[in-house]
Formats: structure tokens, sequence, C-alpha cells
């Protein structure tokens, strides 16, 4: 393994040979277990959650066929959804979220179509053959006519979005996230994650492919960046991309956890021609990320680099520099989206085992692939691997089940992270001790497809028959849950779009509750992790007391005094409040040495004086 120093700053590579969990997999009481199947009336089990809408698919992209016109990926703003397609994309108001109302629907292939709102500008992904800059579907006939990279759509009028410009890059987009310039309020980046090799140049000019990653003509070994300036959209262009894979090398072989060999990819290349040798001059490090989640407020973007893990500083969003990165084989067969905790000491990263079509999360699958890892990082932001986590039910055969899209639920005091697992439904994890994470809510259909009818004789024989495919089941469930303004947002593959509801329970309360729906934002890219604040408010305060009473960090008898007088508190106004909230704090603070929680009691003690500082 080689380090790299540069003049100032260390490049920091580790390897992770084993992880331990605790997590018992799978639950046999579940009862998401064997739900009852079926498209639109599948069984349904939820627990600290409840559904407050269904919205099927808008009958221009509701057909199954492949992945032709799956939904795919979210992103928020004023009081609009917009919902990625395969084939294009839809616009949700959801002025009354328990009924979506269709603003708009656009036609317009574009696999996969993640998309970023920024004001009134809609950014998609593009990537793939089939794309044209036209929108127009039946493939491209004409080299001239593809188009991969970014597609820029004025949203002004929700009802008539408008194609502004397509910005084409080398490698396409499969995801994109937005990092807005911290010194132009009118300039944002695009940073551009595409997986594919480089188009050729008589394609796209300045496309090359190949093995040097300190090469600036290379166009492998980088994330692209588009530099758009808001106000002039139509001229928005790529500049030279982020090298941060330069000196990475492959990870080791895997010798613990390690996946089993992928019977349907064998016999789907049953008979083909082999694929060529790899070059062996290509270096056997990540060239390219599947996603990056950026936290603008910390200048930081977490990528998701297959086996790597990469901190990057983007302080100065034109010349990203890496920090550090962790890389792991032993269970993790691709990372794919990552994210932070509201204070920046921890992060998620998930895997996409099977790449999100595969079955991963039955009662025979390996509890170390396709989960989360939850990584810590010390003062020089160095990565260490903690807690792992996987879903805890057991689903079926049918049910592609991966880890996969989500966002951070604003709790003050914890770190919870909603997010999809395909068809293993919606969950919450709380992952505040780095070293135990577990999952604390979910909502789950059973699978679309019913389970293949071996009993019946004429399909056990057709099954058996030389040369057989398997049954293809639909491809369906969560591609990604998301906190925003007090909801949970799920765009559902084949469904259509699922609006959940948070509900109190022993491992969330109505304070917790309550205090999320405190933290809204008009706009929403989960990509582009925003930093969240909590106004002083008795919620917040009572959000700590609760937790200190879920987890006995503070004897009862204090606790119940502390309701009590937060109660009386409650009852003031003006500065009779903030003089018994001030009192009160004085009385937390000689709890602190005490408590068993003594860093949660003095962060309530700090909340109870901000709370009279608004008071007086």
């Amino acid at each position: 393994m080689r380090v790299m120093r540069g003049l100032i700053l260390l490049f920091a590579t580790a390897v992770v040979p084993t992880l331990a969990s605790a997590q018992t997999y799978p639950s046999k009481s579940d009862p998401r277990n064997n739900l009852k199947p079926g498209r639109l009336d599948a069984g349904v089990a939820a627990s600290n959650m409840k559904l407050l809408s269904f919205t099927p698919k808008p009958a221009q992209f509701d057909t199954v066929r492949g992945l032709t016109f799956v939904n795919s990926d979210l992103a928020f703003g004023t009081h609009y959804v917009y919902q990625a397609n395969f084939a294009g994309f839809s616009i949700w108001d959801i002025t009354d979220p328990a009924k979506p109302a269709m603003t708009a629907v656009v036609q317009c292939i574009t696999s996969q179509g993640d998309p970023s709102i920024y004001g009134n500008l809609l950014f998609i992904s593009a990537e793939g053959a089939g794309n044209r800059n036209d929108c127009g579907s039946g493939g491209v006939q004409d080299p001239k006519d593809h188009m991969a990279g970014v597609r820029i759509f004025d949203v002004s009028n929700p009802k008539a979005p408008k194609l502004v410009k397509n910005v084409q890059t080398c490698k396409g987009s499969h995801t994109h996230t937005i990092v807005p310039s911290p010194t132009d309020p009118r300039t944002i980046y695009i940073y551009v994650s595409g997986q594919q090799a480089a188009r050729p140049e008589t394609e796209l000019a300045g496309c090359k492919n190949g093995t040097d990653p300190a090469d600036p003509t290379n166009s492998l070994f980088q994330l692209d960046i588009i530099k758009v300036q808001l106000d002039r959209p139509e001229q928005a262009k790529v500049i030279p991309g982020a090298r941060v894979f330069t000196g990475l090398d492959g990870a080791s072989e895997c010798m613990r956890f390690c996946a089993p060999a992928d019977a349907r990819r064998a016999a789907a290349g049953a008979g083909r021609p082999a694929r060529p040798a790899p070059d062996p001059a290509m270096p056997t490090g990540p060239r390219n990320c599947h996603d990056v989640t950026a936290y603008p407020a910390l200048n930081l973007l977490a990528a998701s680099c297959s086996t790597h893990s990469i901190l990057v500083d983007i302080s100065n969003p034109e010349k990203p520099f890496r920090i550090s990165a962790l890389a792991d084989t032993n269970n993790y067969q691709g990372r794919h989206t990552a994210a932070f905790s509201n204070d920046g000491k921890k992060l998620i990263q998930t895997d996409e085992w099977g790449g999100g079509t595969g079955p991963m999360c039955q009662a025979s699958s390996m509890i170390e692939l396709g989960g989360n890892t939850v990584i810590s990082l010390d003062a020089k932001k160095k990565q260490a691997q903690r807690a792992y986590f996987k879903l805890p039910s057991s689903q079926t055969a049918e049910e592609n089940c991966v880890s996969h899209n989500g966002g951070i639920i604003p709790v003050p005091g914890r770190d919870l992270y909603v997010q999809g697992w395909y068809q293993g439904g919606v969950n919450i994890m709380d992952f505040t001790d780095p070293d135990k994470a577990f999952e604390i809510g979910y909502f789950d259909r059973g699978s679309i497809d019913p389970p293949q009818p071996v009993d019946v004789p004429a399909a056990a024989a057709a099954a058996a028959a030389p040369g057989a495919r398997p049954r293809s089941n639909t491809i369906g469930g969560s591609w990604g849950a998301y906190y925003w303004n007090g909801l949970i947002f799920s765009s559902e593959l084949d469904r259509g779009m699922d609006i959940l509801e948070l509900t109190p329970s022993a491992q969330l309360s109505a304070n917790e509750i309550a205090a999320a729906k405190l933290v809204t934002f008009t706009d929403y890219n989960p990509q582009s992790q925003p930093k969240m604040t909590w106004p002083a408010a008795f919620v917040v305060v009572r959000s700590y007391l609760d937790q200190l009473v879920r987890g006995n960090g503070l004897a009862s008898e204090r606790t119940t005094a502390i309701y009590a007088a937060l109660d009386a508190a409650e009852m003031k106004s003006g500065l009779a409040r903030a003089t018994a909230l001030n009192a009160l704090a004085l009385q937390v603070d000689k709890d602190v040495a005490g408590a068993k929680d003594g860093a949660r009691v003095k962060t309530m003690a700090g909340e109870i004086r901000r709370l009279a500082a608004a008071s007086k």
C-alpha cells in the first residue's frame, strides 16, 4: 500500500480486514417476513411510521418493461417533489401531502435520471447509449445525437418545464451532486459521477481513455465538474475535474465475508464470448465513483467509489483534494451512497451488493454484504470503520433488496438515517453509537410478484429444461427514502410514490418527532446535505430528556423533577419564564457529574439556557 504525501497534506489510505457486528439477522418473528405479494394490493407491515398517501405512477410511465420506465430518485423544492424516471420525470404538488397533485410529466429518455433542484433549475443525470439530445425515444441512430451528461431544465413554470441545456461529459452522468460556490451565490458546481468508459473523441472532442491517473488529459480517474452560473444556465460548461484517485491502490484480495458466485450472471453469460482481458497497465485502484455526497457547510465531500470511501476537501470547489481514503473488500461489493452525521464526525457508506436487481436480503443472504457501514472521522478526518448494519427482516426470492439511498432525520441528540432497500421497503437506522447501529422503524410491502409455482409440474419441467432461463421478477421497491419538512418521501420504482409520517413509540418519542419538524428547508437535495439546526423550543429540551429516560442516562427522580419544572416554566411567559428556565439550568448543571450520560445532560442544560434567552 502506497501512502502519498503532498507538501501540506497527508493523503491516508487504510485497509480494514474485518469488522465485528452484534446484529442478529434476520429475525424469524419479524412482521415483514412472508407478507402477501401483489403490485397494488400487497400486504403491509409498519413500525414507527404510517402511510399518509400512496400515489401511483403516471400513465406515461406505468409499465414494467425492464428498467426503461422505473422511477428513480427524488429532489424537493418549495411545495414540489421532483420524481425522476428512466424515461423522464414527474413534478408533484404536495401542498396537501395526503393528496399529491400531478403538476407535470416530462417524457425524456434519460437513464437513470438522477435529479437535483436549485431555485428554478432542475438537473437530470443521463448515462447510457439510448439518450438523445431531443429527449426522444427510439434510440440513438447518429452519434451526434447522443446525450450523456447532465440535462438542465428551467422549471420556473412547473407546469411546463423547458430544456435549457444538455451538458455533455465524456463518461456520462450516473449520478451528480450540487456544490454551491462558497464565494459567489450565483454560481454552483455539479460534481458528476460517471461509471462508463470515455466516449470516442469522434463523438465528443477531448475524451480519452488512459491508464495514468495523473494525466490531466485522461477522462478516467476523475469526477467531472460542471460550472453553472445560475443567471446563465445555457452557458454551463465542464471545467477541469476532481482528480482524487491518484496514488490509490486496489484493495487486497477478499479473505473473509466474500460474495458467493452469482448464478444469475453465470447464466446470463453462458454462450457469450469471453470478455477481453484487462489492460495490464491499468491501475487496480478506483477510477470513478458511484455517488458522492457533499456537506457544503463543512466543506466536505464523501465519495462512494467501489472498494473505497474517499473524503474530499471542497473548500475551493474548483480545486478539491483528497483528505483520506478507506478501502475494504471483505464486506463491500461496491460502496454506493454516503451520508454524514449532522456534526460531521461520522459517515455512512451503503453497499449495493448485486446492483439493486438481486434478492440479497433473504434468510440465506450474508449479513456482511448489502448493508451499511458506519465510519468515524477523527480530528484529522482519518476514517475508521465501526458498526455494520443490514435490514433485519427476511425478504423473499422474488424481491430485489439491498441497501440503497437515504438521508438524515433531524432529531436533536441522535443520528437517524432513513433509507430505501428496494423491495425491502423503507427503514430507519439509529447510528448515534457508531459501534451499535440498530433499527427503530420501517414500512414494507410484500413482493410485487408471487412465488414461482414450482409445485406445478409444467412449471417445474420448464424450469428444468436445458438452457431454460429463470423467470424474471419485477424490479421494484424504494429507490430512496428521505425526510423533508416533517414527512418521509419514498420513490417506488414500479408502483409510484409513498409519503410516510413518523409515529411515536418507545424508540422515538412525540417530542423528538415534533423537534424534527422544526427543521425545514425550501430546497432539499439529499446528496448535497444541509446543516440542520433547531430553534430554541421546549420540544427540543424534552427530546434530550426523553433520551435520558430511554437510556437510563439520569436518575429517574431527577428526570421526573425536570419534566415538572419544564411544564411549570412553559405555563409562564416573558421574564418569568426565562427566570424559571435559568434556575432549572443551574439545577441540571449539578446533575452532570453523577449522570450515566453526563454529556447529554450538559447539552440539555445548554438547550434550557438557550430557551431562556429566547423567552426574554
